[in-house]
Order: structure tokens, then sequence, then C-alpha cells
């Protein structure tokens, strides 16, 4: 059974950074799971900053989705699994199943909820399934304003209802804030 260490915060909190730390720490094989999608110029760049600074050699697997199921699914060797990040993952997620687009961008709620659901319960069954150390990286988008428009509304619950179900199954939840971690303690 795996480790797991969730790491919340909100942007520019230095999640990641303090993400990688944790990792570099471990011996042994860490294979970073990333989930961003270069889908414009600014994403690709920030892609770009992110392989950079990781050491050459670490395993690094794209995943925008199914990262659970691929995990159990496949045999990567690991000692540590960073999963940077629950938020873009989410937010893939219900790409995958919206309509319409820019201001017009929808989705059906429940079928998101579903989705995202059988995500989370897929990774967590990796996690206990995968003797590794685990550190999943994701934003806590519930401090802010209430998003203006019902898509931002259905995310920002999503993901709010992720982040709680794998910081109940977390062996350490962290939150960072200015680069500060504080360590909060499982209930």
């Amino acid at each position: 059974m795996g480790k797991l260490t969730l790491i919340l915060g909100g942007a520019r909190s230095g999640k990641s950074s303090y993400a990688e730390h944790l990792a570099m720490q471990q011996s042994g094989q860490i294979l970073y799971i990333a989930t961003a999608q270069p889908l414009d110029d600014e994403m690709a760049e920030r892609i770009a900053n992110h392989q950079q600074r990781r050491p050459a050699n670490w395993q690094t697997l794209e995943i925008p989705s199914a990262v659970g199921a691929f995990l159990l699914a496949s045999s990567q060797p690991a000692d540590v699994i960073l999963l940077d990040c629950l938020t873009l993952l989410v937010s893939n997620l219900l790409l995958e199943i919206s309509s319409g687009t820019g201001a017009d961008l929808a989705v059906d709620e429940d079928a998101a909820a579903t989705l995202v659901e059988a995500e989370i319960t897929n990774l967590l069954e990796a996690v206990r399934a995968i003797p590794a150390e685990w550190i999943v990286v994701s934003n806590e988008v519930g401090l802010g304003l209430v998003p203006p428009y019902p898509l931002g509304r259905v995310y920002r619950d999503l993901l709010g209802r992720a982040n709680q179900r794998l910081a109940s199954r977390a062996d350490q939840v962290i939150f960072m804030i200015a680069g500060i971690p504080m360590r909060l303690a499982p209930l």
C-alpha cells in the first residue's frame, strides 16, 4: 500500500516546487505524472519550464486523464510517484465532455461528477495497489470568489470534492501559502 501526501495551495503558492523537493528527498526511482496539455503557447512555455527544472533521471509520463487506470494497467516501476496536478486533471475531464465554445462552453454536471468520481476512485485504488510514496499536487480553489459562470462553479465544486476525497485518505496534507508549507492534521 502506498503512502499518500496531498499538497494543496493557491496559484503560485509553491506547490509544485515543494512537491519536487519532497520527491528529491526520497531514494529510488521517481515517476512524474504530468497532466498539463500544451493547448496554447503560454501553457506550452509553462510545461517546458517545468520539464527543464526536473532532474533528467526522473521518468516523466504525460497523462491528461485516466491516471489511476493507466498506472493500474501498466507496470511502471517507481519508488515515488508525483502527480502534478489534480487541478488540471479535473479540468481535462470537464473539457473532454463539454459542449460549445468560449463563453457558451457547457457541461452536464451529473456526467462530470460521475467522471471525476471514477477518476478519483481509480487514483485511490492505484495508491492502495502500488507501494510507492505518492505526492499529489492540487489547487485549493474554494478560497476565492464564487465563479461568475456555471462551468466555473461546477469545476470548483468537483475539484473541491476531489480534494476532500484525497485528503480523507492521505497520510499527510500540506497546505502551501507563499512558499511556506503548513502541515494539516488528518482527521
